[in-house]
């Protein structure tokens, strides 16, 4: 094997390797002044990671067949990175506190450590190293749930995200087996049904797909509202990404029966979240059953299995990134300004003491409900086009139906923003440059992605499907 392969084909991991134990030793001997610029530091290095895996290499295989590296995984990797980036900006208030300032390492490294099990997971060529890279993916994750951990809805999230995770990849590596047991082999061969049914049923989990969404809400509310951030984003970004790619390569004998599957998980997400997310007043498990719902939307894309439905897929993902993290954004500087107003109530008013915040707020929630023309109206024809495209008239017609209740529940946040009286509104206040920083880049996402159409055709020119 010619070792130079490495540092081209693992390229992504070997950068955020080193960013991690970079951050490690610096946490570990960098003194009270040098801690300062402890967020400056991390956010540089990861934009420098950024940059450096901006351009994807061509396709290879490492380890025998263990690792494999295709075009549009360096362009998920990209994303994840970026995604990974504006929460680290976003994220500097609230680790500037004097609780969790002393936890800043522990935080940048817990989450550096998650992004390279997505990696692994999205490079994997061999169910071994895909489910070392989902438990690197998922350990360190219920640690950042229950971060805030002498709060009490922090530490029950923890426990609870940690405990679903657990039968997750119980089911998840007993399909595995029976994989391994029909074929004798763990490198991606046609499986019995059972064997399907437990796969999809661990990333379930992770994508928060219905009937597999217990724990997102209560995981959402009490973990830190940068950690929610992260989750609802990155983390399922990652995992769809992933489902698709497995679906495509290992199942593909098997597509009548897991298009079946998808087809009803698919209206079971999207009708529950919306339906639930009515009836929230927390704007963090509102959230949550946004992100239930998204998920839905993402599956219209997977169903078909097609390389538009890849392209569809990751343009989508790349928009509910922007738009998400925008409102994730807001949220947390309201919360870190305000002594941890998250109530759908303490936003009446709040248009007339932080307008480009309102503003913000606004533009970020009508890209979610897919309100031309910014890029979520786009990013949702292009999902529907793909399922559209498969033959699923019914589910696109399901989807089209519950895209208008999506707007009804959005809409209630900027009704409360802007028509609401507030008696005791959140006062006015000045977030700091980062958090300023990662929302111009969002909102540059939400206006720019869907008419700047370069991005879509360069993610097409690397899709591919069954």
């Amino acid at each position: 094997m010619d070792y130079t392969s490495i540092f081209t084909l693992m390229r992504a991991e070997v950068t955020l390797t080193a960013i991690l134990v970079f951050v490690f030793l610096y946490d570990l001997m960098a003194g009270e002044r040098a801690r300062r610029r402890f967020s400056a530091v991390v956010c540089c290095l990861m934009v420098v990671q950024v940059v450096v895996n901006l351009v994807p290499a061509a396709g290879g295989e490492l380890f025998g067949g263990m690792f494999c590296h295709t075009p549009m995984d360096g362009i998920v990797k990209s994303m994840l990175s970026v995604g990974a980036l504006i929460v680290f900006l976003q994220s500097d208030t609230w680790l500037r506190r004097e609780d969790t300032r002393h936890k800043q390492g522990e935080f940048y490294i817990l989450t550096l450590s998650t992004l390279l099990g997505m990696y692994f997971m999205i490079g994997a060529g061999n169910f071994l190293l895909f489910f070392i890279g989902l438990e690197l993916a998922s350990v360190p994750m219920a640690c950042l749930v229950a971060f805030d951990k002498y709060k009490r809805y922090s530490a029950e999230a923890g426990a609870k995200y940690i405990l679903c995770a657990l039968f997750s990849s119980g089911l998840m590596l007993y399909g595995i087996s029976f994989i391994y047991g029909t074929t004798a082999r763990i490198d991606g061969s046609p499986l019995l049904v059972m064997a399907l049914v437990f796969f999809l049923s661990g990333l379930g989990f992770k994508i928060s797909l219905v009937p597999f969404h217990l724990w997102t809400a209560d995981a959402y509310q009490g973990a830190p509202t940068n950690v929610t951030a992260y989750l609802s984003v990155v983390s399922k970004g990652a995992a769809a990404f992933v489902l698709l790619t497995v679906l495509v390569k290992v199942f593909a004998p098997m597509t009548e029966q897991w298009q079946t599957l998808l087809w009803i998980v698919t209206v079971s997400s999207i009708t529950v979240a919306n339906l639930f997310a009515i009836r929230q007043k927390d704007l963090k498990r509102f959230m949550a059953f946004s992100s239930i719902s998204q998920a839905g939307y993402i599956m219209l894309a997977v169903i078909g299995g097609s390389a538009i439905g890849m392209t569809s897929l990751v343009f989508y993902v790349l928009v509910y990134m922007a738009a998400n993290l925008a409102v994730f954004g807001v949220l947390s500087a309201v919360e870190q300004h305000s002594g941890g107003r998250v109530s759908l109530e303490d936003y009446n008013g709040f248009s007339r003491t932080n307008p480009r915040l309102a503003l913000l707020m606004t533009l970020a929630l009508f890209s979610l409900a897919g309100i031309p023309p910014f890029a979520g109206f786009f990013s949702k024809f292009f999902v529907f086009a793909a399922a559209f495209s498969g033959g699923f008239h019914l589910l696109v017609f399901i989807a089209l139906v519950n895209t208008v209740v999506s707007l009804y529940y959005y809409l209630l946040i900027v009704k409360a923003m802007y028509i609401m009286p507030g008696d005791a509104p959140i006062a006015a206040f000045r977030s700091d440059r980062y958090t300023r920083v990662s929302l111009a880049l969002c909102m540059a996402g939400v206006l720019l992605l869907g008419i700047v159409s370069a991005v879509y055709d360069g993610i097409n020119a690397f899709a591919f499907g069954l």
